[in-house]
């Protein structure tokens, strides 16, 4: 900022000499009078920033009666993706590897595996950020990933683009969050995985991505994970963590997943996105931030009760800091209830049916320990 000074006009005369004080100067009289001083002009304040909208919805893939959807992939999700869409930045998680070649995990009970064009199809459908950092990102091993990351700067570099997290060359660039930029404010979004372990789930370690490897980012061991959610609190606005994480088919989050959320939020996480139960858990405030623990299914090939059909897309309003050492406030969570139907698209729920899901998620908050 220039910063002006006042310039004092210097008098002709003999500085020494008395001036008489029965005379006073004419007014061509070459003295100046005592100059009046220039203020200093004040910044103008910032306008503070405005509030943006981050909606986020769960589990995505293209199996069974999905695939043949991909045929168009731009209108692939296109009858449940208006949600999605209308907010400023809108994300999911990819349950499924993407690409072609490589072996079934023979270790595994289910395997996934869609062409690049689901990238396209997500794009397409208003999704600015996808998680792959699951448990069926490596479902064909890594041979295939050669080709998956070619689809994901392809992807990023597209119009719409997408962004995908949770999946890298190497440890590092599985835990790079997703930078997007929303009318001047920052949003960072990671993804990471800590799929539970037991006799019916999919192995996940195996895949974990390390220094020299390619594969997902792994938080079994939450260090690395917390590291990167503090560095990505020092550059960013609002930081969101999407986890895949709990147990499947539970309704309550473990206790696993209530320590590692308040350790996310107290290390600079302002939304914390849960996915891996098959259907939703709990969503409301932490500490200073707020969780979702588990956003169930989204778009899915099977629906085996009721539980597991019930979805949604969750919209937050969030309050950017009006400083960079602040933290952002989720200052209104809404729920677009929806039912997933046989051809594994959600559709909006009717009336009495959405006053059933206020109702369960009010329960669901409570076992979850929410307010």
């Amino acid at each position: 900022m220039a910063v002006l000074a006042a310039t004092v006009a210097c008098s002709g005369e003999d500085p020494t000499a008395d001036p008489s004080p029965s005379s006073p100067p004419s007014e061509s009289s070459s003295e100046s009078s005592s100059p009046t001083p220039t203020p200093e002009p004040t910044a103008t304040p910032a306008p503070a920033p405005g509030p943006l909208t981050i909606a986020a919805a769960g589990d995505v893939h293209f199996e069974g009666v999905l695939r043949d959807r991909l045929d168009d992939p731009a209108s692939a999700l296109a009858p449940a993706t208006a949600t999605l869409a209308a907010a400023d930045l809108a994300i999911v998680n990819l349950e499924t590897s993407v690409g072609s070649g490589g072996r079934p995990d023979p270790t595994k009970r289910y395997t996934f595996q869609a062409p690049p064009s689901a990238f396209t199809a997500l794009a397409a459908a208003g999704i600015d950020v996808a998680t792959m950092a699951n448990n069926h990102a490596l479902d064909f091993g890594r041979g295939p990933l050669p080709g998956t990351f070619d689809a994901i700067g392809a992807a990023l570099a597209a119009d719409p683009p997408l962004a995908v997290v949770g999946l890298g060359r190497d440890v590092d660039d599985a835990f790079r969050p997703a930078r997007v930029d929303v009318g001047g404010t920052v949003v960072a979004t990671i993804g990471a995985t800590v799929a539970d372990q037991d006799p019916t789930a999919d192995p996940t370690g195996q895949w974990a991505a390390s220094a020299g490897d390619p594969g997902t980012a792994d938080a079994i061991d939450p260090a690395r994970l917390l590291r990167a959610v503090a560095r990505a609190d020092r550059s960013a606005d609002v930081v969101v963590v999407y986890m895949h994480w709990g147990i499947q088919g539970e309704r309550c989050p473990s206790d696993e997943q209530r320590s590692l959320a308040s350790d996310l939020v107290q290390t600079g996480a302002d939304i914390v996105f849960g996915s891996h139960a098959h259907r939703l858990q709990g969503d409301g405030p932490v500490g200073r931030g707020y969780i979702a623990y588990g956003l169930g299914n989204y778009a899915w090939y099977t629906q085996s009760s009721e539980a597991t059909s019930a979805t949604g897309v969750l919209t937050l309003t969030v309050q950017p800091p009006r400083s960079r050492d602040g933290r952002a406030k989720v200052t209104d969570a809404v729920w677009d209830p929806a039912r997933i139907g046989a051809d594994g698209l959600p559709r909006p729920m009717t009336r009495s049916a959405a006053a059933g899901f206020e109702a369960d998620r009010a329960e669901l908050r409570a076992c979850a320990g929410l307010r």
